[in-house]
């Protein structure tokens, strides 16, 4: 039987609420840890712009995935190559025709933005397809090695030489290989602000903004305005997948998630709803890496290591699978405390003890603590290395998550599929009137 979540009730404005309550409470830890370190008004800003960048993209992700797998019970750790397939295919439609002496190596089909954004989503959605209609007979961890082999497929193909440049259309037109490719179209803002004839507004509103910031203020209105278009996907995005888990189809899903034996017993093609599910979820991851890569000026391969499909999956469970409401805050949390935090913690200990020497490598700074009991220089030795180990802290969360709360933040919400109250008690409240199921999650 399902119950709202508490935290969620206690809060004005329910998930939305917590939303923005977890997103304030993140920027003004921000804030002032950029005060701690002395950070200009510009500073800060552009601190806030990443922020929201890495909070955007990774809430995108995580609620993707949580179509496939909190939604449907799909075991897909392939994110990387969707979002590696979503943005070559949008690159080789909008990329501008090939120009002798140009500095890109290849060109495109020098197709409009928005043409190049569907067709990369719709690419990435084939190719769940082509990979769904052998792989979802396999259960559980049998998918999760096909779609991680896909991923590296993919990777290993935009790397081939055979693919860096080739005819389509009598164009030249090609991936790039190793050495990247170049992404050359209109600025995404700028063709963003143009489609709907903004782009003179925008540009008055940098204008407007040097009174705040006297110097170059464009990239920092830029990195601002693009997390707050980011920002606006991930409620895309949430909405969406609220409406697909509130409607009939979305039932059938979770009837899946729990039991296909039973779900195939009351006449549901189960393999045609997980097809049908699994290509929703793979075009809007690559949606996200679209949203993730196109202003960065260039692309290669190797970005998409399977590591980023982990931190997706980290994202995920740290919100709790199942619940969107938790995708999002799990997004923000990871991009928050796991991505970007161990950044800014060694930057605020180096301005607060900046004479501080670190041990050159872990024996010096295991051998005080051992001897003397003297942790400092372990301590040190931890912030000075604390990018190389990201991954051991991002371990260690996950092993007391897995002991302590494997639920996450908000945990599996689930619901019933009765359209009438089922207990007495909810009988005596009455129908829902919200217009959602009884018993049911808004979240869902």
């Amino acid at each position: 039987m399902s119950v709202r979540n508490d935290i969620a009730d206690r809060i004005p404005g329910g998930d939305a609420g917590l939303i923005v309550a977890v997103l304030l409470v993140i920027y003004a830890a921000y804030v002032l840890i950029g005060v701690g370190l002395g950070y200009s008004l510009r500073g800060q800003l552009n601190t806030i712009g990443v922020l929201t960048f890495y909070i955007g993209v990774f809430a995108m992700l995580a609620l993707a995935l949580n179509l496939h797998w909190g939604y449907t019970g799909l075991f897909n750790i392939g994110i990387v190559g969707f979002m590696a397939v979503g943005i070559y295919v949008m690159a080789l439609v909008s990329k501008p025709l090939y120009e002798a002496g140009g500095s890109a190596q290849v060109g495109g089909l020098g197709l409009p933005l928005i043409v190049g954004i569907i067709a990369g989503m719709a690419a990435a959605a084939l190719l769940g397809l082509v990979v769904a209609l052998p792989a979802l007979r396999l259960r559980a961890d049998y998918l999760a090695i096909v779609t991680i082999a896909m991923s590296e497929i993919v990777r290993f193909s935009f790397l081939s030489g055979d693919l860096q440049q080739f005819q389509l259309f009598g164009e030249r037109v090609g991936f790039g290989g190793g050495s990247g490719l170049i992404l050359d179209f209109m600025n995404p803002l700028e063709a963003f602000f143009r489609f709907f004839g903004l782009w003179d507004a925008y540009l008055g509103l940098v204008t407007a903004f040097e009174a705040i910031v006297p110097s170059n203020p464009k990239p920092v209105v830029d990195g601002l305005v693009y997390g707050l278009v980011l920002l606006l996907f991930v409620a895309g995005y949430f909405w969406l997948l609220k409406r697909t888990g509130e409607s009939p189809f979305g039932r059938v899903l979770k009837a899946i998630r729990e039991d296909e034996d039973v779900a195939n017993s009351l006449g549901k093609n189960t393999n045609r709803f997980k097809i049908k599910a699994f290509m929703l979820g793979c075009g809007l991851m690559g949606l996200a890496g679209i949203l993730w890569l196109m202003t960065s000026g260039a692309v290669t391969p190797n970005f998409f290591r399977p590591r980023i499909t982990f931190f997706v999956w980290i994202a995920l469970i740290i919100g709790g699978a199942g619940s969107n409401t938790g995708s999002v805050l799990g997004g923000a949390v990871f991009a928050a405390l796991l991505y970007q935090g161990p950044r800014y913690l060694k930057n605020l200990i180096d301005t607060v003890l900046p004479n501080a020497d670190a041990p050159s490598g872990f024996g010096p700074a295991i051998a005080p603590l051992i001897s003397n009991l003297d942790p400092a220089p372990l301590f040190f030795y931890t912030i000075d290395s604390i990018r190389q180990l990201q991954l051991v802290f991002m371990g260690l969360v996950l092993i007391w998550l897995m002991h302590n709360r494997p639920q996450g933040m908000l945990g599996h919400r689930k619901e019933t599929a009765a359209g009438i109250p089922l207990t007495a008690a909810q009988a005596q409240a009455g129908p829902p009137t919200d217009g959602g199921e009884a018993g049911g999650e808004s979240d869902e």
